[in-house]
């Protein structure tokens, strides 16, 4: 019996591991691509409970035995990059209050919750320069619209349907604006931040749908919405910060697509996993919410918050704009292979709500 139980559960983890490999956008196939640490503890356990309890006989076994121990590689391979001894991408710094520094914080806040004084206590006690806040209805809006006087600066697109978003900055905007790049009922924001020494910051804020059946059943309009973007950061002038909950993991290939794209960089490598979601099931937690940069920055902090309510912990990340930490700073480069299948994946047809 235990036999087979390990039997049965080694072969769902290694299928697990191995559908992600099919490039295909129906949610099925998306949806493996999240819970890779949770395979790898899986793996790590199955392992031991079959060459302490039922340890392979039969040349089935030893097969699935076999597949195992190389799925384990290929998993710790894959997750190397996400913890304290994978390679930075983005150089630290020590600096924290020069006039070069933007301190941004993000909270996908569950629309439903009813928490805004703790949001409101957790960025008084953090002191970021710009505050973006997902799911954000009228309500929402009503409530942290106290951050005004010390946040004089917003763009807002409060909505009913989960995906409205407001945005408070204590330094000057300009060009700010509410963009709908693939569905008319998602926003995104760009706007240009002038720092206190006066140095513009290309921003962009989105949220696009997850690949799940009650949202939208297929990953193709959140690819393009993502795709759109770091096109836009690739072709920027300026220093690029992109942030908001993407609904996709730090280590899915179109986030990977994403930063070969736009040659941004993720402050996780490195550095853990800083996992936003669930925040209610510690055993189900994934890297959804983002911060990337531009490589002409250096991290001061990457930190998550504690929970206020919500299914996601809040992110808070400083970055320091130093066009010198381009020398030192891991940036990712597109194939033309990459370049073809963004291309693909930008001009594929959406579906229109």
């Amino acid at each position: 019996m235990i036999r087979d139980i390990l039997l049965y559960t080694s072969i769902f983890t290694i299928l697990s591991t191995l559908i992600p490999f099919i490039r295909h956008d129906f949610w099925i196939f998306r949806v493996f691509e999240y819970p890779r640490l949770q395979k790898l503890v899986l793996n790590v356990g199955l392992v031991l409970a079959i060459f302490l309890f039922a340890f392979p006989v039969t040349i089935t076994d030893k097969i699935v035995s076999a597949l195992l121990l190389v799925n384990l590689g290929y998993l710790i391979f894959l997750i190397f990059p996400f913890t304290i001894f994978g390679k930075k991408q983005i150089i630290s710094t020590s600096d924290t209050n020069s006039k070069n520094n933007l301190k941004l914080f993000i909270a996908n806040v569950y629309q439903e919750n009813k928490k805004a004084t703790e949001y409101l206590k957790l960025i008084d006690t953090y002191n970021p320069d710009v505050v973006l806040m997902v799911e954000t209805d009228d309500w929402w809006e009503s409530k942290m619209d106290a951050l005004i006087p010390k946040y004089p600066y917003q763009i807002k697109a409060p909505l009913r349907n989960t995906y409205g978003m407001i945005f408070y900055s204590k330094f000057e905007l300009l060009d700010g604006n509410v963009k709908y790049l693939v569905k008319n009922d998602i926003p995104s924001i760009e706007t240009l931040i002038d720092l206190p020494s006066g140095q513009l910051v290309k921003l962009y804020c989105l949220h696009p749908e997850p690949p799940v059946p009650q949202e939208n059943p297929r990953s193709t309009e959140r690819d393009k919405e993502i795709l759109l973007i770091a096109e836009k950061a690739k072709e920027s002038k300026y220093p690029v910060i992109v942030m908001g909950d993407l609904n996709d993991v730090a280590w899915s290939y179109t986030t990977e697509l994403f930063g070969k794209i736009s040659g941004l960089l993720d402050p996780r490598r490195g550095r853990g996993f800083f996992n936003s979601f669930n925040a209610k099931y510690f055993f189900l937690r994934f890297p959804l919410d983002h911060i990337f940069c531009s490589a002409d920055f250096a991290l001061s902090s990457i930190k998550r918050l504690p929970n206020c309510g919500s299914d996601h912990f809040s992110m808070c990340v400083d970055l320091c704009y130093n066009p010198k930490a381009e020398k030192h700073n891991n940036v990712p480069v597109a194939t033309q292979e990459d370049k073809e299948l963004a291309d693909e994946k930008i001009n594929e047809r959406t579906s229109e709500k």
